[in-house]
């Protein structure tokens, strides 16, 4: 067995298109959101806010993300199996998690490269949908 091993990691490039594809999203649909991107680990590599998204959304775009990353699953669900009375139910109280959707990991080759967290939509479902245009602007240049 190996003592080390390789993986691929986000560019700062990457993580700066698929959150800006991200924000242009959300922003033709008339939501003012904030975008994180972080790296497979869950550190912040890109925020985006846009001018009149809540004081809250950068901090809860980042949270979304750390999340996607950290418990290799998308928030929405993680929402689901972490509902009061599941027995992942705990995870919730942890410090940073955002048991809520709009954090999504990001892929390649079955490898985790990163995540990507939207936050300001109105709604889970609207904050995935964003994040999933970040995701495709860079899937197109990438093969993600």
């Amino acid at each position: 067995m190996d003592a080390t091993f390789t993986v691929k990691v986000l560019t700062p490039e990457t993580a700066l298109k698929a959150s800006q594809a991200a924000l242009a999203r959300c922003r033709a649909n008339g939501y003012q959101v904030a975008v994180a991107v972080t790296d497979r680990m869950g550190v912040v590599q890109v925020m985006l806010r846009d001018r009149f998204a809540g004081p809250h959304t950068p901090d809860m775009a980042s949270a979304k993300a750390y999340t996607a990353a950290s418990f290799r699953t998308n928030t929405t669900e993680l929402a689901e199996s972490t509902q009061a009375g599941r027995p992942q139910s705990g995870i919730r109280n942890r410090p940073g998690v955002a048991a809520v959707g709009g954090g999504l990991m990001i892929e390649a080759g079955g490898s985790l490269l990163g995540a990507i967290g939207v936050s300001g939509a109105p709604g889970g479902r609207e904050d995935d949908a964003c994040a999933v245009a970040g995701i495709a602007a860079i899937r197109e240049d990438h093969e993600l």
